[in-house]
């Protein structure tokens, strides 16, 4: 099958991790052991997570003294795709002697009058108590929103359109490597009056950009892998319960948090109901049981899988 992996950001840094560059090169290599198994028995597009890091240079640029202005976001976004492209390119190169993996630095187009600007949802940059979230959202003029028990910046997360280097990545599977790209849902970037590109101050959904390149890219399977098992239904209730196998009819009859599992979960079902395909959800360890069935939400037009006739 052709497989596209979108990596929650818990795969490079988890929740609590210091930064650290040997901190996430680890756990880039641990994902790469699972990545390295699809990869041989399927076509693989890989793409990633940046919220931590992004956040993080923000952070930094923002407090250089020798800039007279931060950085704006897509290129910070193009600063996380090229470090965690490398580490990911690198890690996939020693654990596949042999194969061509390329990085790729790419652009997500969004319009320029998307809603998302007015109201952010995004989160990056790490955690916070919440009164220090609001006392750095009074100096720096940042939105913040509670994120779990803590507090979290949040960003604009336009809705992607198109990867701008599509035929080119369509191009790189047909020769038979893998291809790491749409890190952080890709370089937010809209086009003028003349066509020409530009970017803007936005972080776009990973998952939103990876289900829409699944579909460009005609792939069999769409796997959103994180740190949790299944999706839950009721979640942080009493009455909350895993959800297993699925259709995007009962999907979307449930309610999901903007921030968190409600993009997951609406990529999931576009993908479905665009291509009749499979999408899924679930821990990036159990990544080959969900392709087989037994693991992780996975979600179909029948909510079977494998798909099976009724005729």
């Amino acid at each position: 099958m052709r497989v596209i992996v979108a990596l929650g950001g818990n795969a490079v840094l988890r929740r609590g991790e210091k930064p650290d560059a040997d901190v996430q090169v680890a756990n880039v290599r641990t994902a790469v052991k699972t990545l390295a198994r699809l990869a041989g028995e399927h076509e693989l597009v890989i793409t990633h997570g940046n919220g931590p890091q992004v956040g993080m240079l923000a952070l930094e640029s923002a407090a250089d003294p020798a800039l007279s202005r931060p950085y704006p976001f897509d290129v910070l976004g193009a600063q996380t795709q090229g470090m965690i492209g490398y580490w990911m390119q690198q890690a996939l190169q020693n654990a596949l002697p042999g194969r061509q993996v390329l990085a790729m630095v790419t652009q997500t187009l969004v319009t320029a009058v998307d809603p998302a600007f007015a109201n952010p949802t995004k989160f990056v940059g790490p955690v916070y108590e919440r009164e220090e979230a609001e006392k750095l959202a009074a100096e720096r003029g940042w939105t913040v929103r509670p994120d779990g028990s803590q507090w979290r910046r949040v960003v604009p997360s336009p809705v992607p359109q198109r990867i701008v280097e599509t035929r080119l990545i369509r191009r790189m599977i047909g020769q038979g490597v893998i291809v790491v790209c749409a890190g952080g849902g890709g370089i937010p970037v809209v086009r003028d009056e003349l066509g020409r590109l530009a970017g803007v101050e936005a972080v776009v959904d990973k998952d939103r950009s990876a289900s829409m390149l699944a579909e460009a890219l005609e792939c069999d399977a769409f796997l959103s892998l994180t740190d949790v098992p299944r999706v839950m239904r009721d979640f942080g209730t009493p009455q909350e319960s895993e959800i297993g196998h699925t259709t995007p009819h009962e999907l979307r009859a449930l309610p999901f948090p903007d921030g968190s599992m409600g993009p997951k979960v609406e990529a999931a079902c576009r993908f479905v109901e665009t291509t009749g395909d499979m999408a899924a959800i679930g821990s990036l360890e159990e990544a080959e049981r969900i392709l087989a069935g037994t693991a992780g939400t996975i979600v179909t037009p029948n909510g079977r899988w494998p798909l099976t006739s009724t005729l």
